[in-house]
């Protein structure tokens, strides 16, 4: 990422930060005026984490795995459990507006209901968080999903391709992770094998030893990887040479013929590439170009919304991620904004398309409403 990009990466951050923080300052510290030391305490965390979050962003950049990994853990919970306080306050404010006003000039009851908000959010906050953490620690589950496509030979009828999406190997995901989840994709024995962007957030100096695991991977019709857009953000050329020595094979706007050519798996550049140059971005009439429409067409793009002009080229089948499921409740709302589709299987025109809640995590080391998952799709003739 160049260094205009990450100052204004950072700006941006920054001014966020200070608002949500102060927001929750208001409302957890001020209002409810603690007594000592909890009020100190309180806002002690509160400030000295909002500070923390955007320095933090620059240290990665500058500092060792090995360094910055605790504080990114530190840095990374924090961020969950104040989103997740965050978006608990917000629904309660217009009761606790009401109960304010219902309470006129007593200054204690007042008290009283500002302490009852603080509580209430700070609890169900804390809750909510260590559920998601847990979510996040345990062994990502199979989601397994059955699949329908007219074109497919009836000799294929059971094929399986395994996907994942948005692993996110970086600060608080290592090598242990990528090594369970090889494990389980072999113990699952699928013809296929993909990895649809976001593998990656950090250099191949710093986390190729962590992604190296991959090259055990093992499936009939081998191992397949789309750029995301976090690829852009840590040296994208670099990943896919070092991809291609632990033998998976990158479409980069491509079509390969699967089993002799019963059917067709094409591959696109992330939907941003094309502003990072060097030839990236999406093009879907080079991926597709040739092809029989005849035969079945499994697309893999990162991003969902993809589909829009995919759709209009007789693709059938559609796999991405990018969204993880809103990863954290009720982001899911907002991302429903960007892409027009969010999680799970569902139709688009005349195709199909599968969305991957993703399989990692970006930021907070939490899933809340939105578990990660492995997918085995099961292909079928309609």
């Amino acid at each position: 990422m160049s260094i205009s990009r990450i100052l204004i990466f950072l700006v941006v951050v920054t001014a966020i930060t200070f608002g949500w923080h102060h927001y929750l300052w208001i409302r957890l510290v001020r209002d409810p005026a603690w007594q000592a030391p909890w009020g100190t305490a309180l806002r002690v965390v509160i400030t000295g984490f909002g500070v923390a979050m955007p320095v933090s962003f620059l240290l990665l950049r500058v500092l060792p795995r090995s360094v910055s990994s605790p504080i990114m853990w530190a840095t990374y919970i924090w961020m969950g459990l104040a989103f997740v306080m965050l978006f608990v306050a917000l629904p309660l404010e217009l009761p606790r507006w009401l109960l304010a006003r219902s309470a006129d000039a007593d200054p204690s009851r007042r008290l009283a209901i500002a302490r009852g908000f603080a509580a209430m959010v700070g609890l169900v906050g804390t809750g909510l968080s260590v559920a998601g953490l847990r979510s996040v620690l345990a062994k990502v589950d199979v989601e397994r999903v059955r699949v329908s496509l007219a074109k497919l030979p009836k000799e294929l009828a059971g094929y399986t391709i395994v996907q994942i999406s948005d692993v996110h190997v970086g600060p608080t995901i290592g090598r242990a992770f990528i090594e369970q989840l090889v494990d389980t994709i072999n113990g699952l024995a699928p013809d296929m094998v993909v990895i649809t962007g976001d593998l990656v957030d950090g250099s191949v100096a710093d986390l190729g030893p962590f992604v190296a695991p991959l090259k055990d991977l093992r499936a009939k019709d081998g191992v397949y990887f789309v750029t995301g857009n976090h690829e852009y953000y840590s040296g994208v050329d670099e990943w896919l040479t070092f991809l291609g020595t632990l033998g998976v094979r990158v479409l980069r706007n491509e079509r390969v013929p699967i089993r002799g050519g019963a059917f067709d798996l094409a591959g696109v550049d992330d939907h941003s590439a094309k502003g990072f140059g060097n030839g990236h971005g999406t093009d879907l009439v080079k991926a597709l170009a040739g092809r029989d429409p005849a035969r079945a067409l499994v697309l893999l793009a990162h991003q969902p919304k993809t589909i829009l002009a995919a759709v209009a080229h007789g693709i059938d089948l559609q796999l991405s991620g990018h969204t993880h499921g809103g990863q954290i409740w009720p982001w899911g709302y907002a991302v429903k904004l960007d892409q027009p589709h969010v999680a799970g299987l569902s139709r688009h025109g005349q195709a199909t398309i599968y969305v991957s809640r993703g399989t990692g995590y970006w930021g907070p080391p939490m899933r809340v409403g939105a578990p990660a998952e492995i997918t085995r799709l099961e292909l079928h003739p309609a």
